[in-house]
């Protein structure tokens, strides 16, 4: 496998692990605050992962952040052609957290190196 191949396959296999989790109807668990508290933390998770995934094939933080966040943007917009799912400002901005962490992450671990 070439290396371009090797450093983008993990973001491309990733976003359409979010794409697909975005296209279940409804991920409620019925735990009620519990419910919404743990799907919020989902959702930085899920960016963080991303976000340090950019970073592999980019290098450069700034781009990989802005890529992140339009992959959120875009993500939103498709939940809202989910019955049953909505898209929100709000987790745009949760997810905007998630991608800068794992980009920072990503950053000071080639610092380290």
């Amino acid at each position: 496998m070439s290396r371009r191949a090797s450093l983008w396959l993990p973001v491309v296999f990733w976003a359409a692990v979010i794409f697909a989790l975005s296209s279940v109807p409804s991920l409620d668990s019925g735990l009620g605050t519990w419910d919404l508290v743990l799907r919020k933390l989902a959702h930085v998770a899920e960016y963080a992962i991303l976000g340090a995934l950019l970073m592999r094939p980019l290098g450069a933080p700034t781009v990989a952040f802005v890529l992140g966040l339009a992959y959120a943007v875009t993500d939103e917009i498709h939940q809202h052609f989910v019955d049953g799912r909505n898209g929100s400002p709000v987790d745009v901005a949760i997810d905007a957290v998630g991608v800068a962490a794992g980009v920072t992450l990503q950053a000071l671990r080639r610092v380290r190196t």
